[in-house]
């Protein structure tokens, strides 16, 4: 995805090189008028590109969902299947499908903005899905020998830190478009490292405050048995044990996404009647 992304940038800028389009980008139909510029069957090959680009995205998509829905209710899903063994999986990659090429198709649909809200809306959502995602690394009865050890705990929580500030600074910047977007995200870095750092220090504090427990039996596993081993089905798994901490922190990501979202679609719905 980077290295494409990058490519299209490195087309965008040679297709408006010398000329007075540099610095005023309008969408990807902008970039393929100038590439015809330089020879017509550039722009015709971006677009065959852009359009290849987007059948695999829709796909993706919409499949990935509807994987996740056969998840969640325990239906059959898999493409292995035939359609009669898995209908309801069938039916909603469908019926997805089908309904974003009719919003697609919708004569005078604003598909830029579209674009874009959806576009914000993943980056607000990517920070949450990262924290669960760094919540179940961590959770000994789902992954067992394979949970991630401390180092690993580290980065990927500076890496979601450096998330959390990109979302904010992105609905910020998106809801207020005068304010610097640089000057926004120091002020939520700080913020967060502050944040941080009490939430750090609250921990440590509780943590002297605990009678003191038996440490855990350590249990040796073979290269063999580390490689051989499986979760457990879902049904047998615990429930997960969370802390006064953990739900408070929770808590407040589940309000910043309430109300990012929110905002957001007001947002969408300014810009569209505008």
């Amino acid at each position: 995805m980077v290295i494409g992304a990058a490519a299209v940038l490195i087309t965008a800028v040679f297709a408006v090189r010398g000329t007075n389009l540099a610095g005023q980008f309008t969408d990807a139909l902008g970039v393929a008028h100038a590439l015809q510029m330089h020879g017509a069957w550039y722009g015709a090959a971006f677009s065959i590109v852009l359009l290849d680009a987007s059948i695999i995205g829709a796909s993706a998509v919409t499949l990935s969902t509807s994987y996740a829905f056969g998840d969640v209710f325990g239906i059959k899903h898999s493409l292995h299947r035939k359609f009669r063994e898995a209908k309801p999986f069938y039916a909603s990659y469908s019926a997805m499908i089908a309904a974003s090429a009719v919003i697609v198709l919708i004569p005078g649909a604003p598909l830029g903005l579209l674009t874009t809200a959806v576009q914000a809306l993943a980056g607000i959502l990517l920070p949450s899905a990262s924290v669960f995602l760094l919540l179940l690394c961590n959770d000994r009865e789902v992954l067992g020998p394979w949970m991630n050890p401390r180092w690993l705990n580290i980065l990927a929580s500076f890496i979601i830190g450096v998330l959390l500030v990109l979302s904010g600074t992105l609905v910020v910047t998106t809801l207020f478009t005068h304010i610097n977007a640089a000057k926004v995200a120091i002020w939520l870095a700080v913020g967060l490292a502050a944040g941080a750092a009490l939430a750090g220090a609250g921990f440590l504090v509780t943590r002297n405050r605990r009678p003191p427990s038996q440490p855990r039996p350590r249990t040796t596993m073979s290269a063999a048995e580390r490689e051989s081993w499986r979760m457990p089905p879902i049904a047998l798994l615990k429930p997960a044990e969370w802390s006064v901490g953990r739900k408070v922190a929770l808590l407040a990501l589940r309000g910043y996404l309430v109300i990012s979202v929110l905002l957001l679609i007001v947002k969408a719905v300014q810009l569209g009647h505008g």
